[in-house]
């Protein structure tokens, strides 16, 4: 039954998030997935799933977060076209506790996620994350708007160098029909 392979979908996806696993998250996707979330807005095909593999990747690119990372997922329902799950993730940003409440919700197309949208307050977040600076301007849109500026930097940078061809320090030098080095 749709509903019930699809509740595992959603229990597959965050226990892979909570194992550190982007690669079986992004298997989760399918190639036309539209992501939505208040941190980095929306994001749509492989920049979905490179955005969560960009949050697990290790210290060169989150620092603090990748090492007190704690995801826990709870109340997950499903219908074959829909579903839903919430979820906590714990971490420090820029050494501040963070303790993120998220309210998903899913739709679904040949048997994977199509559509995913995490919903959280902002202003707590910022709050958390950002000390003084996010209480008092986390509610402002200024604030949201600069910080999805500085996450979307972050994933291109991470994207360019994820797909950036492989440099070879042996390459030969190219040489002319006559045996000539160019």
């Amino acid at each position: 039954e749709a509903s019930s392979s699809n509740k595992a979908l959603i229990n597959k996806f965050y226990t892979a998030f909570a194992g550190g696993d982007a690669k079986t998250m992004q298997s989760c996707y399918h190639e036309s997935i539209v992501f939505e979330d208040p941190a980095f807005g929306v994001l749509t095909g492989s920049k979905a799933g490179d955005m969560w593999e960009m949050l697990l990747s290790g210290p060169r690119e989150n620092p603090d977060v990748t090492k007190t990372l704690t995801i826990e997922h709870s109340n997950v329902e499903a219908t074959a076209t829909s579903g839903s799950a919430n979820w906590v993730a714990h971490y420090k940003f820029s050494g501040n506790p963070v303790e993120n409440k998220v309210k998903a919700t899913f739709e679904f197309q040949d048997g994977l996620i199509i559509k995913h949208t995490d919903v959280f307050d902002f202003w707590v977040w910022s709050s958390q994350a950002l000390g003084l600076t996010g209480y008092f301007l986390g509610w402002t849109s200024f604030l949201n708007n600069q910080v999805k500026g500085q996450t979307n930097g972050k994933l291109a940078k991470f994207v360019a160098r994820k797909y950036a061809p492989a440099e070879s320090s042996l390459a030969e030098p190219a040489t002319a029909k006559d045996g000539a080095t160019k």
